[in-house]
């Protein structure tokens, strides 16, 4: 019982289930714009986010990002090494446009984790930000890339999904916020410093409102794509309401499930309509 717990600690940590959850919304986001799924950059999703989320939490505070001094991030180092190799591998498979945009959400997450210059912050550290830029690089990495692998205009709707998309990670890092409330330095005015918890829930619930209504705005409305956006409302506002004072499990693997369990809705939905 105890090594699936270290099992299930590792793949926590490891950041093994943040790259399912950032897949998911790659896969969400082919299957409803109705463009074929590519399994290259599925995998490239999944393994990139890994080294990426990686680097992110443990990097930057390694010697010169890389040296690691506690066993168990060490191990966490080389699994991230050896994740490298199919995300290039993967990379080798996309379209040149595709790599263009990688490389520009990846300067963007770069300054995420290391200053621009010498004895500057990073994006991370500076007031407000933090949030936002997850955001975007979220957003862009699983709405973007898809229509650009495939070679889809872009178009209102697609337009759409991008804002919604980004409304949903913010509501996704609430409770992250939330959670480190007690944690964080008060120079980085996340949201539940701004405005409190309870303001903060609040608002959650007003944006998880706000991603549902927005699908009427779009100029193609499938009924399947609607209940999905309703189920998963619904899945968000109770979360997001107890978020409050909750274990690691709950943001670390319930929260970060909320993609994985849309996408299964969205497959079941096709399946049974």
């Amino acid at each position: 019982m105890r090594s699936l717990r270290t099992l299930f600690d590792f793949y926590l940590d490891a950041s093994v289930h943040v790259g399912l959850a950032v897949t998911a919304l790659v896969f969400v986001s082919s299957l409803l714009l109705n463009i074929p799924v590519e399994k290259a950059l599925l995998g490239f999703s999944f393994f990139s986010t890994i080294v990426c989320y990686n680097f992110i939490k443990y990097g930057v505070e390694a010697k010169k990002y890389l040296i690691v001094s506690k066993t168990y991030h060490r191990k966490i180092q080389v699994f991230s090494f050896l994740s490298f190799v199919p995300a290039v591998f993967f990379a080798s498979q996309l379209r040149q446009e595709v790599l263009v945009s990688i490389a520009t959400l990846s300067i963007l997450s770069g300054l995420y984790a290391i200053p621009f210059l010498p004895k500057t912050k990073n994006l991370r550290n500076l007031a407000g930000f933090k949030i936002y830029v997850v955001a975007l690089v979220w957003a862009g990495f699983t709405v973007l890339l898809p229509v650009v692998q495939n070679q889809t205009p872009f178009s209102w709707d697609i337009g759409v999904m991008l804002l919604q998309r980004f409304l949903l990670v913010i509501v996704l890092m609430l409770p992250f916020e939330i959670r480190d409330m007690e944690t964080d330095y008060k120079e980085l005015w996340t949201i539940p410093q701004l405005i409190g918890i309870r303001r903060t829930m609040v608002l959650g619930v007003v944006l998880t409102l706000l991603f549902v209504l927005l699908t009427f705005f779009k100029d193609i409305l499938a009924e399947k794509e609607l209940v999905s956006r309703v189920l998963l409302g619904v899945v968000l506002i109770p979360m997001l309401l107890a978020s409050k004072k909750k274990s690691k499990y709950f943001t670390s693997f319930w929260i970060e499930a909320v993609p994985i369990f849309w996408a299964i809705s969205i497959v079941v939905l096709r399946e049974l309509c």
